[in-house]
């Protein structure tokens, strides 16, 4: 059988990751992977390796922003190296209200995923931009829309269903969920001996728990949008509705125009918030780490801050499980940071968590 390469992207709020995989045989065989990582810092990196881990490419450059990103990735995948896909796979962080399954893109599909961008800023104008230009770099090529809300679908309605009105839960305002995706490859790895009760920690600069039962989703930590939940890199996690209003008055006594006073209200939650606001230092927990070291004061607070939701919400599902068979910790911070492990197992000792070092 002749070879059959798929490419799957992969928008983060701050990396693309893409890989290529041969899917002709019975089982996916990774052929190469890569990232253009560290998008809008100083600290910047491209890098592809092939499915030994042996690196093709390494470069260590500022990356100013993620189209330049993407630039680096079509360039690279277009060079003789690298087979040509025969599909591409997305990474859709959110579909919206209306598009709630895995399907083919198409320009219409796009404009309806762009329509109800502010759900998920830091990554859906992103990923549109991506989507539209893989369409046109790659012609004839199917491409796909794959949702990290679609794992999340069996949440039952008590936990769906937020305390609003009727109308704005009829226009679909209702507790989605993300990192889905990042679940699913969890499970699929476990198989076929997946625990009866699984917390799943996915901890980057986008960061979320969820509780797996028989290896579906009853609850998770995001809602509506990938601003709820726990601390992230750069978003608040769940917050006080009262303290966005304070914010929010305290923005349109200077800014009058509606949509701009939203702007800044948005920047203030989703962009400025998280680890970045509370260190004032970084949202790279590589730099914070750096930063305790050196004996910053905040940098340490913003770490604490981010464990502390995280313990809070595991124990929250510790109970809504009925106990825990295993903890899985994922994302660039779960599987690259020792400490973070380290300091969140510590004060789950009255669960019965315990750290083999």
């Amino acid at each position: 059988m002749t070879s059959l390469p798929i490419l799957v992207l992969n928008s983060g709020s701050s990396s693309i990751k893409f890989s290529i995989y041969d899917a002709s045989g019975p089982t996916p065989r990774k052929l190469l992977d890569g990232a253009a990582d560290g998008i809008g810092n100083e600290n910047g990196s491209f890098r592809i390796r092939n499915a030994d881990g042996c690196p093709l490419l390494n470069a260590s450059r500022p990356i100013r922003n993620r189209a330049i990103a993407f630039e680096m990735i079509s360039e690279a995948l277009h060079s003789e190296s690298f087979p040509v896909p025969m599909a591409i796979g997305h990474r859709t962080v959110c579909g919206s209200p209306t598009v709630c399954h895995n399907q083919l893109l198409t320009p219409q599909l796009i404009a309806e995923i762009e329509r109800y961008a502010e759900l998920a800023p830091l990554h859906t104008p992103i990923g549109v931009y991506i989507m539209r230009e893989s369409l046109r770099l790659f012609p004839g090529v199917p491409n796909f829309a794959v949702l990290d809300s679609w794992f999340h679908r069996t949440i039952p309605e008590v936990v769906a269903h937020m305390p609003i009105e009727e109308q704005y839960a009829a226009q679909g305002v209702r507790r989605i969920g993300y990192h889905g995706i990042s679940c699913e490859s969890i499970l699929m790895q476990l198989e076929p001996n997946i625990p009866e009760r699984l917390i799943v920690a996915h901890l980057g600069n986008g960061a979320s728990i969820s509780a797996i039962r028989r290896g579906e989703c009853v609850d998770t930590s995001m809602g509506l949008s990938p601003t709820g939940g726990i601390i992230s890199g750069t978003r608040t996690g769940d917050l006080d509705p009262g303290v966005v209003l304070y914010i929010l008055r305290q923005i349109v006594k200077k800014e009058k125009d509606a949509h701009l006073a939203a702007d800044y209200l948005d920047a203030a939650v989703n962009r400025n918030a998280g680890l970045l606001g509370l260190s004032g230092v970084s949202n790279d927990m590589r730099r914070l780490r750096m930063a305790i070291q050196n004996g910053h004061p905040r940098a340490r607070l913003a770490v604490d801050a981010f464990n502390w939701t995280i313990v809070k919400w595991i124990g929250s599902f510790f109970v809504e499980l009925g106990g825990l068979d295993m903890l899985v910790f994922t994302g660039g911070i779960g599987e690259n940071c020792t400490e973070t492990r380290a300091e969140i197992c510590e004060r789950l000792g009255s669960i019965g968590v315990t750290l083999d070092t």
